[in-house]
């Protein structure tokens, strides 16, 4: 009941989002606000998903260590929906991203705020692939992690709030997914610029 609820929301939401962003694109860049709602919408939506991936992957290797392969398989089965789910948003929001919100960014702020989007949502793709999609979802998000880096460093102030959050993403990115975190603290301190 709680879960065809979530959807039925989550489905009216995603059809407001698309509606309300068919009309912007006639307009061009989006403007702050819409900019901040657009990735709060997202956010909230994936974050939920992300979170029960988490913890249903958690279940998952308990089971499997008590060799309990029936619950194993169920909870895999699950566990593989919710990255359907993931997926489907993510791929959502890129699409977004790579037709129209960083074409049409004007200034070095929304093309940073973008291309960090687009670093945010492939890194979450990389939290649940394996193998060769895995390694395409990590190269995709440093490629935009690393031009907001770029931008950031050269047009904003080091305590913008948009280069202040692509330091801290991109150390995530650095830290959780490939696993460095050396590299990590390094490139935060240097983003930062100390």
């Amino acid at each position: 009941m709680m879960r065809s609820l979530r959807d039925s929301l989550h489905g009216r939401i995603t059809a407001r989002l698309e509606a309300k962003f068919t009309k912007i694109r006639r307009r061009g860049e989006l403007f702050v606000e819409e900019r901040n709602l657009l990735s709060v919408a997202y956010k909230n939506v994936i974050g939920a998903r992300r979170a029960s991936w988490r913890i249903i992957s958690s279940i998952e290797q308990k089971e499997e260590g008590r060799g309990n392969e029936a619950h194993a398989a169920t909870i895999r089965a699950y566990r593989s929906k919710i990255e359907t789910e993931l997926a489907r948003i993510c791929d959502g929001i890129l699409a977004l991203l790579d037709s129209h919100l960083v074409p049409s960014a004007g200034g070095a702020e929304s093309k940073v705020f973008y291309l960090k989007m687009k670093g945010d949502y492939h890194r979450y793709l990389a939290e649940f692939k394996s193998g060769a999609e895995r390694k395409d979802a990590a190269e995709s998000t440093m490629n935009a992690y690393k031009a907001a880096q770029d931008i950031a460093l050269a047009d904003l102030a080091p305590t913008h709030p948009i280069r202040l959050g692509i330091a801290l993403n991109f150390s995530v990115f650095y830290y959780k997914i490939l696993n460095s975190p050396d590299r990590a603290c390094n490139l935060a301190k240097q983003l930062l610029g100390n």
